[in-house]
């Protein structure tokens, strides 16, 4: 086999349960008795505080993506529009709430609709009026300012450039850079809107071509003033770290004459927010909370004579915000999550819900950051190591075969994908920020206090998977690095071995960690390049075969696809390198047999025929190879499989694979006839 592709991060679509918006209740009456048709007929009030109760209410509503089809159904986007331009601020910023809520958990068909109905007119006109009266905002006022609207009204602007094409297509038409730049730059006086911005800013960034057009001199100084300030709070650190993956996004429109100094002062953001200590500053943030709200207790206690009017009268988030609900919804569905398959966990769960928490939870917000920010940091150096390869194909490349009989010059021979080189300039930042041994640190399990600390907290536990989350992206930006930079500059042999070591560590803590999906992947992704790069370098391996077997054992029982395909990987790296060496025919005859049975019985033919080309590069050569090929009746075992392989491949293969894919497969089938035929010459 080649290298192993790079993987790549794109940024997750937001999408709730993805309810179409065509979807209807059955029973008419219901939607004519359903609460939300009450609210919606209040939209047309003559008095703004109904009209600002009622997106409230629909707001609060939406919170349930079970009540989508029914509020969608009583045509709610065509009543909600108006009142993003309405005479009250108030209303306002509760239509654009109710709208964000909308489009958040009605998934990507209703935000498809939602740009079918035109919202962005509105919605445009709306961030406009609102970057036009930023001046005359005041910095103490707290409840329906201008910045509250226009937060709501980006994250309704995120939501649907998040799920919708079309949306992308009206953002770079309607010239919004501009207005995500002026939320940007209110960052001191307000930065919620700022990190709002900056999250809509590193979406609609993200293989935009059509925007590099729009990345002025000017757009690109205020994306560096950002980069460059110097507030220490975390959720500032959040904010760099987003507008340094957008600097990354919009390289191309980076002069000549600043990229050096753009790209130092890129990776010197990344290095810093990796060089925090997540596990020691949650702790440090949950002591503040406790102190805090023990002294809030004791002034409260204090002024009891005072009653209720002497205590601070918030206002209520009856809007997009939603408060503690929503929050502790939120946390519900991340604990329901566990065990779903790690891509579909994802989907969704990468969107930042911050500024869902009551004011009163800052350390919260500032701890969620944290994560977020090193998270972001870690994919944003994934692409950076990645190819800009076309295809963000599941699988990887052509195998290593000499020829190729696909058709259409999809592939002519060798691999899809040529070997990766990193720019000089991309190389020597992050190895001069030590981004390498950063993301080895990070890749460790997350701190045991920490954890224990979140886990007695209902309110932080949602924080443990987040910190999981961190070392699976950690795991995989080592993969990257392991497979875009040369040996010498991860620290050569010894270096290799001190990362054999650790994620020999990882694999073998405990025996639920390889129950985990998400974190299955990324750690067979890095022991995959790692192994890749050891085997070309000679380096002995750290990790018995035996280890690699039990390892390989528990990922091809996961359900997910590259999982498998990894493990695959592993025994094919494994198994070459032992028939190299002496009395080996029993351990080649057992990874024989591991691949066998899954290249026979693997519903999947992309994982089929990764079993095969390992099976083609262990059994290639050496007589243990052929001691253990006898032993095993391979020659009689592939000559069983190959007709039931073509037949497949011919059934199956066209509409449910790619072209690539494709591609891959017809090799791996020519490979298995001559495969067959190099066995026979043996047996003969």
């Amino acid at each position: 086999m080649g290298k192993a592709k790079n993987n790549k991060f794109k940024r997750q679509r937001f999408s709730g349960d993805g309810l179409p918006a065509k979807e209807v209740l059955e029973n008419e009456d219901e939607v004519e008795d359903s609460p939300g048709a009450d609210f919606l007929e209040k939209l047309q009030s003559p008095c703004a505080d109904v009209r600002e109760c009622a997106c409230a209410s629909i707001s609060r509503m939406l919170q349930h993506s079970q009540t989508v089809p029914s509020v969608l159904q009583r045509d709610a986007v065509r009543r909600l529009g108006p009142l993003l331009l309405d005479q009250s601020i108030a209303v306002r910023e509760t239509a654009a709430g109710a709208l964000r809520n909308l489009s958040a958990c009605g998934g990507p068909e209703v935000c498809e609709d939602m740009v079918r109905q035109d919202i962005l007119t509105p919605l445009t006109k709306l961030l406009r009026e609102c970057c036009s009266g930023f001046e005359n905002c005041s910095p103490k006022s707290t409840q329906n300012t201008v910045e509250d609207v226009a937060n709501e009204a980006i994250n309704l602007l995120w939501n649907l450039c998040e799920n919708s094409s079309g949306a992308v297509a009206v953002f770079n038409k309607a010239g919004l850079l501009d207005v995500l730049v002026m939320c940007l730059e209110r960052h001191e006086q307000k930065v919620e809107l700022a990190l709002s911005a900056a999250h809509c800013l590193h979406t609609v960034t993200e293989e935009n071509g059509e925007l590099l057009r729009s990345v002025s001199v000017s757009v690109l100084s205020a994306l560096e003033a950002t980069l460059l300030s110097t507030h220490t709070d975390l959720q500032h650190t959040l904010l760099r770290t987003l507008v340094a993956g957008s600097l990354w996004n919009v390289k191309a429109s980076i002069p000549v004459g600043r990229q050096a100094q753009t790209l130092s002062a890129l990776v010197d953001t990344l290095s810093a927010s990796l060089a925090l200590d997540a596990g020691a500053l949650i702790q440090q943030l949950q002591t503040t909370e406790s102190q805090r709200l023990a002294s809030e207790t004791t002034a409260a206690e204090g002024n009891g004579a005072q009653g209720s009017d002497g205590m601070e009268q918030h206002h209520p988030h009856h809007h997009g915000n939603g408060g503690e609900e929503r929050m502790e919804e939120e946390m519900e569905e991340e604990e329901q999550e566990r065990g779903m398959n790690g891509r579909q966990r994802d989907r969704g769960k990468d969107k930042d819900f911050s500024d869902l928490l009551p004011k009163g939870k800052q350390e919260l917000r500032e701890a969620g950051a944290l994560l977020l920010a090193q998270q972001t940091s870690l994919e944003v150096i994934v692409n950076m190591c990645c190819s800009e390869d076309p295809s963000d194909d599941e699988w990887e490349e052509a195998s290593s075969s000499d020829e190729s009989e696909c058709v259409d010059g999809v592939c002519e021979g060798g691999s899809l994908q040529s070997p990766l080189c990193l720019s000089a300039e991309v190389h020597t930042a992050l190895i001069h920020h030590s981004i390498p041994q950063k993301v080895l640190k990070k890749a460790e399990f997350p701190s045991p206090a920490a954890v224990d600390a979140c886990a007695r907290n209902p309110a932080w536990k949602a924080l443990i998977k987040k910190m999981h989350r961190v070392q699976c992206r950690a795991l995989t930006c080592l993969h990257n690095m392991l497979a875009s930079m040369d040996a010498e500059a991860l620290g050569g042999a010894a270096g290799l071995q001190t990362v054999a070591t650790h994620l020999q560590s990882l694999v073998f803590s405990n025996a639920d960690v390889l129950k985990e999906e998400e974190f299955l992947e990324a750690v067979t992704s890095a022991l995959r390049s790692l192994l890749q790069i050891m085997a070309s370098k000679n380096i002995p391996q750290c990790m018995s075969p035996e280890q690699l077997m039990s390892v390989c054992e528990a990922a091809t029982r996961c359900d997910v696809m590259s999982v498998r395909v990894n493990a695959l990987a592993i025994l094919g790296i494994t198994g070459s390198t032992l028939a190299k060496q002496t009395g080996t025919a029993n351990t080649l005859q057992m990874i024989g047999g591991a691949l066998l049975s899954v290249a026979s019985k693997d519903s999947n033919l992309v994982v089929c025929g990764e079993a095969l080309d390992a099976i083609f590069d262990v059994f290639a050569d050496g007589s243990e190879a052929e001691n253990a090929a006898r032993n095993i009746r391979l020659l009689e075992a592939l000559k069983a499989l190959q007709p039931v392989f073509k037949a497949k491949l011919r059934k199956e293969g066209k509409g449910n694979y790619s072209p690539e894919q494709l591609c891959v497969l017809d090799n791996i089938k020519v490979n298995l006839r001559r495969f067959i035929g190099y066995l026979q010459t043996l047996k003969n």
